[in-house]
């Protein structure tokens, strides 16, 4: 008898669950290529994936502006809640009443939680897309009306996620802040940053957000390539990521008790990418050295072209599809991470 009353409490649980995640309205997009949609395709930077070999397993090979051979995580997220099929960049001219209620993104490709990450390529900071954000509300309001508009804030799942350029281009390779700040000072300006723009978001209604940790930096193939005598690992630059996580994740912790309402659900890309190193055979990945596209080892963005050469024959063998961004494969063991353990518990 107990034991059939716990089965049909379990049931009632995965029912109500599943229910709940079903009723996700939206998705909400901050972040850099990891997640940009294709916002860079309608500003002025070189730094887009607007052309082949990009978008290589993505609809028929369309090129979208997504730094990959298909999908990204938000896409694969807002098709697995039964959202819609993709998340459309929000500078898309063409963007549907449709559209803007069920979400869009905001993020650029190149970005980051320090300005100065985006000086010289003229994308948009992560702490200008909140700017964005207001505008999409102004037009949400329109469409669907005050009280709506409010409830398809408070309960659309807010993605967050950057942070790889900044140390990247301000502390390890172009060391621009090592002049102000050491590695762990670095760090808390950054989460100092994203305090603001998760306090922002907040004011203007989010709720339930996800934010992505930091990966193992240092096994990005272009940064092996850079630890030019073996193309090993640079696990000074792990190391500093996985203190950088920790600290977000006490951060998060401290945010939702100090944000009446809210709900924080961390991302760890870490630990899984990690694994996929270590055990690529169990994600069927035959390369995770390299990138997919030319060489693998500097290609990206406008050197990732198929006027310089061909990429593999197989990017789902390929950890990484350019020397920077993860594949397709990538993204939807991720995305089905998410799924399984971090979007429940802010939807239960």
């Amino acid at each position: 008898m107990a034991k059939l009353l716990f089965l049909s409490l379990l049931l009632q649980t995965c029912f109500t669950l599943s229910l709940c995640l079903s009723n996700i309205p939206a998705l909400l997009v901050f972040g850099d290529s990891t997640v940009d949609t294709g916002n860079n395709n309608y500003i002025s930077t070189s730094l887009k994936a607007n052309h082949t070999p990009y978008g290589l397993n993505f609809n028929g090979g369309a090129a979208t502006g997504r730094f990959s051979d298909g999908r990204l995580v938000p896409d694969l997220l807002a098709s697995a809640l039964s959202i819609k099929k993709i998340i459309p960049p929000f500078l898309d001219p063409r963007l549907s009443d449709e559209d803007i209620r069920t979400g869009v993104c905001f993020a650029s490709a190149g970005s980051g939680f320090d300005d100065l990450t985006t000086v010289a390529s003229g994308v948009i900071p992560v702490s200008k897309q909140t700017d964005m954000l207001k505008q999409y509300l102004e037009r949400l309001k329109k469409i669907v009306g005050e009280k709506e508009a409010s409830y398809i804030t408070s309960n659309a799942l807010i993605v967050i996620s950057a942070g790889t350029n900044d140390f990247i281009f301000n502390f390890y390779d172009i060391p621009t802040r090592t002049v102000q700040y050491n590695i762990y000072g670095y760090q808390d300006f950054l989460l100092g940053n994203i305090k603001y723009l998760i306090q922002e978001i907040y004011n203007r209604g989010g709720r339930k957000f996800i934010v992505a940790g930091l990966a193992p930096i240092g096994c990005i193939p272009i940064q092996r390539t850079i630890n030019v005598l073996k193309r090993s690992c640079k696990e000074e630059e792990n190391s500093d990521a996985s203190i950088y996580n920790s600290k977000l994740q006490t951060l998060l912790t401290q945010l939702q008790a100090s944000l009446p309402g809210s709900r924080f659900g961390y991302v760890d890309i870490f630990n899984p990418a990690t694994d996929m190193f270590n055990n690529p055979s169990k994600y069927g990945f035959e390369e995770t050295t390299r990138g997919c596209c030319g060489t693998g080892y500097m290609e990206m963005g406008p050197s990732c072209t198929l006027s310089l050469s061909s990429p593999c024959s197989d990017p789902s063998k390929f950890m990484f599809w350019d020397a920077v961004h993860p594949s397709q494969a990538v993204c939807k063991v991720i995305t089905q991470k998410l799924l399984d353990d971090v979007i429940p518990t802010l939807y239960n």
